[in-house]
């Protein structure tokens, strides 16, 4: 419960109204409390009015390095500061309903979310194309498959639980793919996550400027794109019901009854699709678990056993193919702290927009976390009371030093520090009230009206360079995935696709019967040598293909794009490579449009100039 303010009031009460002649509120107090509660209606209906505007004003057939940001209509970003500026003016009166808050977060949600998916008509991300292909492989296949039937890609057979709850889904619904749905994942997972995120916010405090900011702030933080079509995305939610299960129905050792049976059962419940369906998430519960029941108020170790049963079992039973083959790399990789942060060659933004989007992302996490710090060593009553979530803030940085998960590892802690650290930075911007011991001076001071909105406004916007900042390399238009998709549609069984990199539309597709070479990812000398005789040096690696199967180039405007954004390659040398291959007598372009090209290799003419 809140504290009573000195004077015995409760803070969160409104101001007494003037009363009229008769006792009762007189008409102009009336008037004022109607237009209170009605007024949060304008901001919002304005800027999501601004928003439609900008969506449909909006074309997306010429992005440049800058991705969304400069090729969204500019009445985006009025909207975008509309709703922020009506967000804060809302959210700061402690007698404002929830629904108001819960609106403003959901409107953040759809202009953040939505707009990808309206301006946009082709799915973003390779990474979710490669995941359409793995729920196309359990619908063609009906059945899992083992690594030496599909190699690196067998991983995803043994951690199937989103990709088989998605065919069933598709199945159901009686469509081909999950196409539409994967343009609209980013905000279904979005909204997914609030309710659990309210719940444990609940936990710690009643004030609902606290929690509701809190949430603002972690839509606006959580810029890392992990909200894609993707396992991770929904075991973050599930992740995130768990500790808010445990938080709110584990509080500390009890005696044990059937109410609580009930509540081991859902947990059990929630905890199984998250082991099986990502390799990283359970380890993150697993310490959080562990953390909380060392703690007195959660003291209750079967939250913690049962995710380690668990895991145990799915990884010593299911999975153990892949982990037997992979754990002496896993072990040796621990405490490679270097290898989980570093950037290495073809990983290193390159140009204006991709450096500009890079140092957005990093101001705005930075400025969260610091927030966070502020905001817990300024209300030391909260940071008290709200410890569990500090703790859980605290466990993710482990994951650096605990195994080798690429440069990727920085983004998966932040997006993992994020529900426990938002809450802290939100109490840096609000007055002190909604904890124990913690009463607010009544009326607020002006300072925390004026001085946290430019840091809201500020944080809102630079979400957008952030999060849709490289779209020039995630953005696949129509006739991209055209051409790859007619290109997968009708290789032969054992064909081999040979392509720059791995960002195009399908770049997995139908990888149960095709084979793939990413020439790129060799290493810089390879390339070196890749790029002094482009065509001949291509050849002679594509040419070992037994027949019936075939073997094909795919040069893509995808591909291009995350070449020279991440430095692999610049302008010069992509043309370079385009040259040679169109030029040269090894190959045949068997198919183009204005997003690429596909050459099939001659292998015997290869084969007779190498004689």
């Amino acid at each position: 419960m809140e504290a009573a303010a000195s004077d015995g009031t409760d803070p969160r009460a409104p101001e007494a109204a003037p009363r009229g002649p008769s006792g009762g509120p007189g008409p102009r107090s009336t008037a004022r409390r109607r237009w209170s509660a009605v007024w949060p209606a304008g901001p919002l209906a304005a800027a999501l009015a601004l928003w439609v505007y900008a969506v449909r004003a909006t074309d997306v057939t010429a992005l440049d390095d800058f991705g969304l940001v400069t090729a969204v209509h500019p009445a985006y970003w009025a909207g975008l500061a509309v709703l922020a500026a009506g967000f804060w003016f809302t959210v700061r009166r402690p007698d404002r309903a929830d629904g108001w808050c819960l609106a403003y977060v959901l409107g953040l949600l759809v202009v953040q979310r939505a707009t990808q998916a309206l301006v946009y008509p082709t799915p973003l991300y390779a990474w979710a194309w490669k995941h359409d292909a793995v729920v196309g492989h359990l619908l063609t296949e009906g059945g899992l498959r083992t690594g030496a039937e599909l190699g690196d890609m067998a991983v995803y057979d043994q951690w199937p639980g989103f990709f088989a709850a998605q065919a069933a889904a598709v199945r159901l619904a009686g469509v081909e793919n999950t196409l539409t749905l994967m343009s609209w994942w980013p905000l279904v997972s979005s909204v997914l996550v609030l309710a659990p995120l309210v719940l444990i916010y609940r936990t710690f405090t009643q004030d609902r400027r606290l929690i509701w900011t809190g949430v603002w702030l972690f839509c606006v933080g959580n810029w890392v794109g992990q909200d894609y079509f993707s396992p991770q995305s929904l075991a973050l939610t599930l992740h995130l019901t768990v500790i808010a299960l445990v938080l709110r129905r584990f509080p500390g050792a009890r005696q044990r009854g059937p109410r609580q049976a009930v509540w081991t059962t859902v947990l059990i419940t929630v905890m199984v699709p998250v082991v099986l369906s990502h390799q990283l998430t359970p380890v993150v519960l697993i310490l959080s678990l562990g953390v909380l029941a060392l703690t007195r108020r959660h003291r209750d170790w079967v939250p913690f056993l049962a995710a380690v049963a668990l895991f145990a079992a799915w990884n010593l039973t299911a999975s153990l193919p892949f982990l037997s083959a992979a754990l002496p790399e896993m072990l040796a990789s621990v405490g490679d702290i270097g290898a989980n942060v570093e950037t290495g060659y073809g990983t290193t933004p390159t140009g204006t927009g991709a450096v500009t989007a890079s140092w957005a992302a990093r101001g705005l996490s930075g400025t969260v976390l610091l927030l966070a710090l502020l905001g817990a060593l300024r209300r030391r009553e909260l940071s008290r009371h709200a410890r569990p979530l500090l703790l859980l803030a605290g466990v993710p940085p482990l994951l650096i030093a605990a195994n080798g998960y690429g440069s990727e590892m920085i983004f998966r802690v932040l997006m993992f520090m994020l529900p426990g650290a938002v809450l802290f930075a939100a109490a840096a911007l609000l007055p002190r009230t909604g904890v124990p011991g913690e009463v607010m001076p009544r009326p607020a001071p002006a300072r925390f009206l004026w001085l946290p909105l430019p840091v809201v406004l500020a944080a809102t916007l630079a979400f957008v360079p952030s999060y849709a900042g490289k779209d020039r390399l995630s953005y696949f238009p129509p006739a991209e995935a055209a051409l790859v998709g007619d290109l997968v549609e009708s290789a032969p069984d054992g064909s081999l696709v040979a392509a720059a990199n791995r960002n195009y539309p399908s770049a997995y597709g139908d990888y149960w019967r095709l084979d793939h070479y990413w020439f790129l990812e060799e290493d810089r000398e390879k390339v070196e040598r890749i790029l002094a005789r482009p065509a001949r040096t291509l050849a002679l690696d594509m040419k070992d293909v037994a027949e019936p199967g075939r073997a094909y180039l795919l040069l893509t405007q995808g591909q291009r794009a995350d070449a020279e954004m991440n430095g692999r390659l610049t302008e010069a040398e992509w043309r370079r490579v385009e040259k040679s291959v169109a030029a040269s007598p090894y190959f045949r372009r068997v198919a183009h449009n204005r997003a690429g090209a596909v050459y099939e290799l001659d292998v015997r003419a290869v084969e007779e100039d190498a004689r």
